[in-house]
């Protein structure tokens, strides 16, 4: 019996070894290389990570937002916590992207999960409104929503055209720059809505401070 039964055996294992050899070398190798070909025929910048250059240095992702902050001072000096952390402040060169839950930590990328009368997500909103009103020198009533709460990844780095013209006059102030010029940086790096009626116009804070950067 076992004799006679062999053969079948070895035949089915003959058909399991190149089945997975066939699928090991179409979708392990040839469908890779395919696809790797083609994303970076296509759409090279987006496969390689939307890297942004300036002055032929790698500086950031259009994908991802970032903190454009610097070390505060007291007294002339660095200034640090209680535990001995710098503390850092909105860096008046910069245009300023949204608050973020995960501090444009890409590895953690999730919202505060708060609800909307969540005491400690109104006491962020208070604070930031007043952060963003006294480093734009408006009225907090002209604080757009958008500066005062984060996205739902943590990691956009797109705000609104308010947002973005109500921090035109502080930068343009802080670099020596005309207005004219940062506003047009502003237009030049402000999408539309996504085939013309999903969502709504954004500004990429991260290519316009590239752009800033760029100047010199």
């Amino acid at each position: 019996m076992m004799a006679s039964r062999l053969p079948a055996t070895m035949r089915q294992f003959g058909v399991a070894a190149r089945a997975l050899i066939v699928f090991t070398l179409g979708l392990g190798v040839i469908y890779p290389l395919a696809m790797t070909g083609l994303a970076q025929t296509l759409f090279h910048g987006n496969a390689n990570g939307s890297v942004i250059k300036v002055h032929g240095r790698d500086v950031a992702s259009d994908l991802i937002g970032q903190a454009y902050t610097r070390q505060a001072t007291k007294d002339g000096r660095p200034e640090v916590d209680a535990d001995g952390k710098p503390v850092m402040v909105a860096d008046p060169l910069w245009f300023q992207t949204r608050p973020s839950a995960v501090e444009y930590d890409a590895t953690g990328s999730g919202a505060s999960q708060y609800g909307p009368n969540n005491a400690d997500l109104l006491a962020a909103v208070q604070q930031r409104r007043k952060a963003v009103a006294e480093l734009e020198g408006v009225d907090p009533a002209q604080v757009p929503p958008d500066a005062l709460t984060a996205s739902g990844s943590g990691l956009d780095p797109q705000i609104s055209p308010a947002y973005a013209a109500l921090q035109v006059g502080r930068v343009a102030r802080e670099r020596g720059l005309d207005v004219a010029e940062v506003r047009q940086l502003v237009r030049e790096n402000t999408s539309g809505r996504t085939l013309g009626f999903l969502g709504e116009p954004a500004v990429n804070v991260v290519t316009l401070n590239a752009d800033l950067s760029a100047l010199g």
